[in-house]
């Protein structure tokens, strides 16, 4: 796809109220809408002069994909009207991008069909790479950060035990990581990948470039011993930076526990305190974190924990426009979110005086695949990694009437899509699919393949169930889901989205306290009977005893539904009725649509 002049312009007046300098560039004619788009010169050069850049939760996507940014992503409480709790022309405002541009496309849901199909697809690593490589260029010395759920998310990083990430995160030139779901590999494979690929030195080109992985919150459980690095000081530009790692705090929770038994995982301020200090002390002018907590946790712990210059985040898939300035004891502490799927770029350039930060810069750079050439020495290596499974990534599963999309508080099409599956393959009353964030999406008509089905099932613990469920357990299970996400507290938010539900209908207040937030439960509109058992599919168990039990995975139960010529005549799967609940006490809020 290539810009009309017309569409060009209204790049250039949107990237010109973000803040991006394209002025030079209002004559120029659609050919040259990069230049205009990611010409994005530094704050400065020489000493004192820092720039760090940002890439999380690409969750293996190494080719150009669609994403549709939430239509809901409630705030509550004190985060009622702030980031990242505001969507669509709420966002907008916040962020000064005009609607019906470029940049509000990538920011948002807005008419995602139309500006999807006239923008294009996003992100993708030999795109990615193009920009990284430009901001660098202009930029010496600048390092690329990755916040993590990297090595998980795709059929050719499930395949490859995440070597194929692996290798093209170190053709990314990734500087320094950290994780979450790539603690899902499992203990031997994270530590076999850190301390032998990420050592570096060996070979040339790509294979010999060191990638430091950094946690501080991550010991041992016998002793309390560090599992990894906490911390790795960078000089740049003459100023000591310490980068500092904060691994997705709850781990053994979301995750199986027997993937991590002899780790440790938490939010543990104090220590995190310590670490500042320490770093603070070994001479560091510039202390950051790279933190995978999610936002609303980050912004609380920016505001507890003195002496950090800047959080960049994830875990939460937020694309925040804005650095957002948190006061703390010590001072001031910026907090970002660079969204996910390798759809942005986050750039952070900071001037430092006298010890501390006496100015600072922040751009989150949509990565348009139209306007990034792609990179020859990444784009021959994605197609190396692939080529021994494209055949069986490519084939053609259905074709979708509607429009496909996870992401969003309550549900989204793509889960109703597994829910339905999960229900009429395994005859099942109710299913419920889990409120994970990661997964592709799909235009009306375009056609399902294995490898975008795979993009929302791709875990290692992907067994499908079916079990017997009390009313009142259904009860407790959303009770718990829901205190997760709209807990007041954001320690105790764990930063998914609220698990989806097939055959089930409900009312939620949640701004209720813990255990009164659901009511109304039906079935055929029928209540729920607290004493009554029903039958109940799901997928993604964590328990140990799952993984031995024998069940297929979630993608051969939803593969054999897609296949179903009787439930899909001409093989077109029709737009889902998406399941979503009767919500209470929220009119008005700018995280709803």
């Amino acid at each position: 796809m290539s810009l009309s002049k017309r569409e060009f312009l209204q790049v250039l007046a949107c990237a010109s109220v973000a803040g991006m300098n394209l002025a030079a560039h209002e004559d120029a004619d659609a050919a040259q809408a990069e230049n205009a788009l990611y010409d994005l010169p530094p704050l400065g050069a020489g000493p004192g002069f820092v720039s760090l850049l940002h890439m999380t939760d690409c969750h293996a996507q190494l080719k150009p994909i669609r994403f549709r940014e939430p239509s809901v992503n409630l705030g509550l409480g004190s985060m009622q009207g702030k980031v990242p709790h505001l969507v669509g022309d709420h966002l907008l405002k916040a962020a000064g991008v005009r609607p019906g541009t470029a940049l509000a496309h990538a920011y948002t849901y807005l008419d995602f069909e139309r500006a999807s199909r006239r923008y294009g697809r996003v992100g993708g690593f030999a795109h990615l790479a193009t920009l990284v490589k430009r901001m660098k260029a202009s930029r010496p010395g600048a390092l690329l950060l990755d916040g993590g759920d990297t090595w998980q998310g795709s059929a050719t990083c499930l395949w490859t035990d995440g070597q194929d990430m692996v290798d093209a995160c170190k053709a990314l030139t990734v500087d320094v990581m950290t994780g979450h779901w790539e603690f899902t590999l499992g203990m031997k494979r994270v530590k076999e990948i850190v301390e032998r690929d990420f050592a570096g030195g060996t070979g040339s080109g790509a294979a010999s470039h060191r990638v430091d992985f950094v946690a501080q919150n991550i010991k041992t459980t016998d002793f309390g011993d560090p599992v990894f690095k906490p911390y790795v000081m960078k000089q740049m530009n003459g100023v000591p930076v310490a980068i500092v790692g904060q691994a997705f705090p709850y781990t053994p929770i979301a995750n199986p526990r027997y993937m991590v038994a002899d780790w440790e995982f938490g939010i543990q301020d104090e220590n995190m305190q310590k670490v500042v200090d320490e770093a603070r002390a070994a001479g560091a002018k510039l202390v950051v974190v790279i933190s995978h907590n999610g936002m609303d946790v980050d912004l609380k712990m920016a505001s507890r924990v003195r002496g950090i210059d800047a959080i960049f985040g994830g875990h939460t898939h937020d694309g925040v426009p804005v650095a957002v300035p948190v006061k703390n004891a010590g001072g001031t502490t910026l907090v970002t979110n660079a969204g996910s799927n390798g759809k942005f770029l986050g750039v952070m350039d900071f001037e430092v005086k006298d010890g501390k930060v006496a100015n600072f810069r922040y751009r989150l750079l949509p990565v348009f695949a139209n306007m990034l050439k792609a990179d020859a020495e990444m784009d021959a290596l994605i197609t190396k990694i692939r080529a021994p499974y494209e055949a069986k990534l490519a084939e053609k599963l259905a074709v979708t009437d509607g429009l496909l999309y996870r992401r969003g508080n309550f549900n989204g099409s793509w889960d109703q899509l597994v829910c339905d599956a999960l229900m009429d393959v395994q005859g099942a009353d109710i299913a419920f699919s889990p409120g994970f964030r990661w997964g592709t999406s799909l235009l009306p008509g375009e056609t399902i393949t294995r490898e975008l089905m795979m993009d929302q099932l791709a875990i290692t613990y992907p067994y499908a169930t079916v079990t017997p469920m009390s009313g009142e357990m259904i009860k407790t299970v959303l009770e718990d889901v829901a205190d997760n996400l709209f807990n007041p507290d954001p320690y105790y938010q764990q930063g998914g989205d609220m698990v989806r539900v097939g055959g089930l209908q409900y009312t939620m207040t949640p701004g209720e306290k813990m255990g009164s937030r659901i009511t109304d439960m039906r079935l055929a509109g029928k209540p729920i009977e607290a004493g009554k058992t029903y039958k109940v599919a799901g997928w993604a168990p964590v328990a140990e005893e799952a993984a031995r039990a024998g069940n297929q995975p979630v993608w051969d139960v939803v593969e054999t539904w897609l296949k179903d010529k009787n439930r899909h005549p001409g093989g077109r799967v029709k737009p889902r009725r998406i399941n979503t609940p009767k919500l209470v006490g929220v009119a008005g809020n700018p995280g709803l649509a």
